[in-house]
């Protein structure tokens, strides 16, 4: 055991205790943030806009703030970037995290002295309850990778702005930062296929133990890697390596090839950071969900998905959700979020305590005929048949063919790119149209009505995704392709790498 476990063992082992005990009295902790967050809203322009002052319960404050994207908080937000104080939250912002959103344009979302712990402080203390948790601490005394945006930032209006992932490097403490891979001057480098290359380079030589960031941008640096080296896998090259962090995407459609590349199994813990809140981290390796960060400054409200377009949505607390419901996710914050859509929908696989798993985008669904299919649903029906084949996808995406070019009744169309091809694909494809039909009540209705023939699966070139996303300027980061479309923008655009 090197010094850095050795010092750090008890004080993860408090971190276990501390997220036991907020984790077993959450409803509580909600409440209590939420006061909090009431109490210091009043203060606001916001809060006086809309009347904090009599809000003393949850109802009460249902009837005041109406939910809202970031459209809906931009007035607010502007006024922040032309200098004004007390806007969304006490002061002035610490930070300004800039995302990119697809109907927004640029988003300026605010991070506060009291918010930032919510970010910076889940993600260590979701490390350290892995160790405490597993015994396994010897990460900490190697080097550890985080694939990330540059964290050069510009200013808005005096506040430093740029992207959450870049923002992270500047809070890394200087105890961690001698270990941290890549370099700032690479961290720095914005064109995604050179600050790989670059990365290759500077970690070749080093003990690397952990390695953080989006799968599908970690498999390329894998991919790098051996074709650098000439190794087979990548257990060869860092014999150390034992946890791999990531978030933003599933992992299971990747774990199979990830694996592959590294040579073995090894150890993950998921995260699930937002640019506007840490929602959630897997807090144990033998049990399905990640754990609702529900005592770290966000007071959450779930609205069933399927009232989602009503002129009144069903607002609920956590005390109020139940197990197995498809929500969407509102959040309420000390960065000065309120009632605000981050437009992710989770679904509750656990009470007690309270975990969650991701089902999807509220804009990723495919109802070109009702049937409503998310996320969650395409993933499970293509992985348990792949898995069932043993057969290792690389990426997917689907789209509707409302009007078929070949004539005939609408279908699903599935554009995936394979490790290896079925060995049958006509038969692969009926298989996970049966899975669909499993999966969706609506979409079984639709196959058996005949409204809908079953989906027809696309055979893409190799690195056909990775192709795609330069093409659209999004290589690298924390990008990623959507899994579903209800049009056929993404679908036309990949048309030109389908096999044959």
């Amino acid at each position: 055991m090197g010094w850095k476990s050795f010092l750090i063992k008890p004080f993860a082992k408090k971190i276990a205790r501390d997220i036991d005990r907020w984790s077993a009295r959450a409803v509580e902790e909600q409440e209590r943030i939420f006061q909090e967050l009431i109490k210091v809203g009043r203060t606001t322009a916001f809060g006086k806009d809309h009347d904090f002052d009599g809000i003393h319960t949850y109802d009460d404050f249902k009837e005041r703030v109406a939910l809202r994207d970031y459209e809906g908080l931009r007035p607010y937000v502007d006024r922040i970037r032309e200098g004004e104080s007390n806007v969304l939250w006490k002061g002035r912002p610490r930070y300004f995290a800039k995302t990119s959103g697809t109907t927004s344009g640029v988003k300026y979302i605010p991070l506060t002295k009291e918010s930032i712990p919510n970010h910076f402080g889940t993600a260590r203390n979701a490390l350290f309850n892995y160790y405490a948790r597993t015994g396994k601490g010897k990460w900490l005394d190697g080097k550890l990778i985080f694939l990330s945006g540059s964290p050069e930032l510009t200013e808005v209006a005096g506040i430093p702005t740029g992207r959450l992932s870049g923002i992270s490097n500047h809070m890394i403490p200087g105890w961690l930062k001698t270990s941290q891979l890549p370099s700032y001057p690479t961290n720095c480098i914005e064109e995604w296929e050179e600050k790989l290359d670059a990365i290759v380079q500077e970690t070749l030589p080093a003990d690397m133990r952990l390695i953080s960031g989006i799968p599908p941008w970690v498999q390329m640096y894998y991919e790098r890697l051996l074709e650098v080296t000439g190794k087979e896998y990548v257990k060869d090259i860092f014999p150390n390596f034992s946890v791999f962090v990531y978030g933003g995407v599933n992992y299971e459609p990747y774990r199979a090839k990830l694996e592959a590349l590294v040579g073995k199994r090894i150890d993950s813990v998921e995260t699930y950071p937002a640019s506007e809140g840490f929602i959630a981290f897997q807090d144990r390796q033998d049990v399905d969900g990640l754990l609702l960060n529900a005592a770290s400054g966000i007071f959450f409200e779930f609205v069933p998905v399927d009232e989602v377009f009503a002129e009144r949505p069903t607002r609920l607390k956590l005390s109020q959700i139940e197990v197995g419901v498809n929500y969407l996710l509102i959040i309420n914050s000390n960065a000065g979020l309120w009632g605000y859509d981050i437009g992710d929908t989770v679904q509750f696989v656990s009470k007690d305590p309270y975990r969650i798993v991701v089902t999807g985008r509220i804009k990723h669904f495919i109802s070109a005929f009702g049937e409503h299919v998310i996320g969650k649903e395409v993933e499970a029906a293509l992985l348990e048949t792949a898995r069932e084949e043993g057969i290792r996808i690389v990426e997917f995406t689907v789209a509707p063919q409302v009007h078929p070019p070949e004539g005939g009744t609408p279908y699903h169309e599935w554009f995936v790119e394979f490790d290896e091809e079925p060995a049958d694909p006509e038969a692969f494809a009926k298989k996970v149209d049966a899975a669909m039909v499993g999966q969706n009540i609506y979409y079984e209705d639709l196959i058996r009505g005949g409204i809908l023939r079953p989906l027809k699966i696309r055979s893409m070139q190799r690195d056909a995704f990775r192709s795609y996303m330069k093409s659209q300027g999004k290589l690298g980061g924390q990008n990623k392709v959507p899994r579903l479309s209800n049009d056929r923008k993404i679908a036309d655009a990949l048309a030109k790498f389908i096999k044959g």
